[in-house]
């Protein structure tokens, strides 16, 4: 009798055990189903036996040790990974950064989480990082030492960048964005603003190019074809600019952040009821009912699409909310005017969605009160743009004004502005003597390259401008104390001509100059003509009491720098186009 076989199929069900790293994972994980965790942290440990070079073995242990309360040692394991298996493994730093927060290690889980930030490329924990960065930040009683977060690489700096466009300051904003376009071409926010920086700066062909570049990779950026239609009209493109604006009018945004740049632009262009209607959806929203600008350019459409009433009801919670700013006055008291005379409101420049005051009504307030323009100035960054575009692209008279004003703010930021304006050689040579004049007033005291046509030459601002191959003491010292004198009721520019007098007196002379022993008296009539020159009210007896001379004294002395450089004839010719 023949022996009994099994039918093959039958003995095909008995498979040998396949003891590997993925047999004991399947058994941790099943064990930890059931809430087993002393037997999935043995067959964790199993799986790292049999493949020890497999980070994710490592990290599973760490997990589970976690799990259990035994912080150290999920952080012993989660560090063999980054030092000896596997050092991109970044997320590794968030788990022993929660591991640390558990020991109340606090200074060790910022380390961690700082690092976690900075190195990860993936950002797979980013929100929950920023949740422990806030925990962090409370228990450690101070900010997170936090340079950059990889995962959003240019996203802090360009918040960064945007905030310093806010606040005014220009050329830091857009050395930031710069770098940040040049790592991520694709960021087109960043585009958007570099291209706001440039235009800010007068940078014009600059901003074209950058907002090209947006546009070219993303034809329906809402924000690049606002800032777009901004620069057509700038360069007169008529044509350009109809047909453009002709599609944002059919645009309704949803988001308010679109909603309001929208808005703005409307306005700018001049589409006064488009945009009185998309200001007028986010008063209604509510979210932005403190902010009186956002009133003020209410305002400024209502006024324009003759809701007279409207905008006399939004100026006057302007004035509500920002008393002290002095807009919601100047443009009320236009209201009043044009009601009594029936006339448009005609002073200084037409009603403005800028939210500050117009450019000449800023120049007549300092004219009164320079420590006002300069707060102004210094933290209005609309102010600071119109006198950034001023100085590049005004008449004579208002670069002369600007330049006068920048002295009063003294930041970095002027400093580079009127280095940058030295160098422009189509610019009036007196106006860059009076640049040069106010960066040594901001000291500035090493050579700076200006540019005199086609020739750029270094020049010193901290020496008297002159000819002369050597300046004495003595003869400086005439000019420090004139404008010791001067420096409260005289203003930059006047305080220039008075020491361009003087050189030019001392030069017209020189070699054959005279003794320098009574510097008072010749500061006194330094002081007396420079008033001349520029109509300023001045009597001999006035200037001789400030200086502690006789009138004689200085009448003398003034007739003998009078006899020397014509200054009769120099009343007609100083600059008489600013005058």
């Amino acid at each position: 009798m023949k022996e009994k076989r099994e039918p093959e199929e039958k003995r095909g069900n008995v498979l040998p055990i396949s003891m590997d790293a993925g047999f004991f994972f399947e058994r941790a994980v099943s064990s930890l189903d059931r809430y087993h965790y002393d037997k999935a942290l043995k067959y964790f440990r199993k799986a790292v036996e049999y493949e020890p070079n497999n980070p994710v073995n490592h990290c599973n242990m760490a997990g589970i040790l976690s799990e259990m309360g035994d912080y150290e040692a999920s952080n012993a394991a989660l560090s063999v990974v980054l030092k000896e298996i596997d050092p991109n493994m970044t997320e590794c730093y968030f788990y022993m950064a929660n591991n640390y927060a558990n020991m109340d290690n606090f200074e060790a889980a910022e380390e961690a989480l700082v690092t976690y930030l900075e190195e990860d490329a993936n950002g797979q924990f980013l929100t929950e990082a920023e949740e422990m960065m806030d925990l962090l930040q409370y228990e450690l009683d101070r900010p997170t030492k936090l340079k950059s977060i990889k995962s959003m690489e240019g996203v802090v700096e360009h918040d960064r960048a945007r905030e310093l466009l806010e606040e005014g300051k220009f050329t830091q904003a857009v050395a930031i964005l710069e770098e940040i376009v040049e790592k991520r071409p694709d960021f087109h926010a960043a585009h958007n603003n570099l291209a706001l920086g440039y235009y800010y700066l007068g940078l014009f062909d600059k901003a074209m190019d950058t907002i090209g570049e947006v546009l070219k990779k993303e034809p329906g950026n809402l924000h690049g074809l606002c800032n777009l239609a901004i620069f057509y009209q700038h360069a007169g493109n008529s044509a350009a600019l109809l047909e453009l604006s002709g599609r944002l009018r059919k645009i309704i945004p949803f988001h308010q952040e679109h909603v309001f740049k929208l808005a703005t632009t409307m306005g700018i262009l001049g589409e006064h009821e488009a945009a009185f209607g998309h200001f007028s959806r986010l008063l209604r929203n509510g979210e932005m009912d403190q902010d009186p600008s956002l009133y003020h350019y209410a305002a400024v459409a209502a006024y324009h699409t003759q809701r007279m009433s409207a905008a006399k009801t939004l100026w006057r919670k302007v004035k509500r909310l920002d008393p002290g700013s002095g807009v919601a006055d100047f443009y009320l008291q236009g209201l009043e005017e044009r009601e009594t005379t029936g006339a448009q409101i005609s002073r200084s420049m037409t009603v403005s969605y800028h939210y500050h005051l117009p450019f000449e009504e800023q120049f007549k307030h300092w004219e009164t009160s320079q420590d006002n323009l300069a707060s102004e100035i210094s933290g209005n960054p609309l102010v600071r743009s119109s006198f950034f575009w001023a100085l590049r692209h005004g008449d004579a008279k208002t670069k002369l004004q600007v330049i006068q004003a920048f002295g009063l703010i003294a930041d970095l930021e002027v400093e580079e502005a009127l280095k940058a304006f030295l160098l422009e050689p189509e610019e009036d040579q007196y106006l860059k003597d009076i640049a040069l004049f106010v960066l040594r007033n901001l000291g500035v005291n090493h050579p700076l390259p200006v540019c005199f046509g086609e020739k750029t030459t270094l020049v010193d601002p901290s020496r008297v401008a002159s000819g002369l191959p050597v300046w004495k003491t003595e003869w400086q010292a005439v000019v420090d104390l004139a404008l010791k004198q001067m420096k409260r009721s005289f203003d930059l520019q006047q305080q220039h001509d008075l020491e361009t007098l003087w050189a030019e007196f001392l030069t017209l002379l020189y070699p054959e100059t005279p003794e320098i022993t009574h510097i008072e008296g010749w500061a006194a009539a330094l002081e007396y003509l420079t008033a001349k020159i520029h109509h300023r009210p001045v009597t001999y007896e006035a200037v001789a009491e400030r200086y502690g001379i006789s009138a004689s004294t200085a009448r003398r002395y003034t007739r003998r720098i009078d006899e020397v450089c014509g200054v009769k004839e120099k009343m007609e010719t100083i600059f008489p186009s600013v005058q």
